[in-house]
């Protein structure tokens, strides 16, 4: 499996999705795309960053980029979150940690003392060739859909 590098062509990568889909990244090329990473559905952390980037999801759209949130959960409970928040954007399961492996963010974490392997908060910013332009790693929530928004903007 190849690995996601800066100013390369991402590799092939199609998962399932919400909507009763499969979201292979190749097809949406002509758009930009920002991949963001979160640990779990419905959790404090992962709700917020959700609903920040569907607040400000209009905004996206006029600069001709697609949202994806991309977990390890399940479709079923993607669609639920999904559901449950209003989200305008698609949902990708990544069950089997492909997605996880070709963007190196599964990475150790401290989970009530017990060290546990999970996902790292990170978003992806993909041109409109399909090259990984920008990632942000061991994202904070406030104020970073603003800062990739911002990001879109210098593209």
């Amino acid at each position: 499996m190849s690995i996601a590098k800066l100013n390369r062509v991402l590799p092939a990568l199609k998962l399932p999705a919400t909507g009763e889909q499969n979201i292979d990244l190749k097809s949406l090329r002509g758009k930009n795309v920002v991949l963001y990473f979160y640990p779990k559905d419905s959790t404090p952390g992962c709700t917020t960053e959700g609903q920040d980037f569907a607040a400000n999801y209009a905004k996206f759209k006029r600069l001709n980029t697609v949202v994806l949130g991309i977990s390890r959960d399940s479709v079923a409970s993607h669609e639920k979150f999904r559901a449950k928040y209003n989200f305008p954007f698609d949902l990708l399961s990544d069950a089997d940690e492909t997605a996880c492996g070709i963007f190196d963010v599964i990475k150790e974490k401290n989970m009530y003392g017990r060290k546990v392997m999970g996902i790292e908060r990170s978003t992806f910013l993909i041109d409109a060739s399909g090259k990984l332009v920008r990632e942000w790693r061991k994202v904070k929530v406030k104020g970073h859909v603003a800062e990739v928004l911002e990001a879109i903007k210098d593209l």
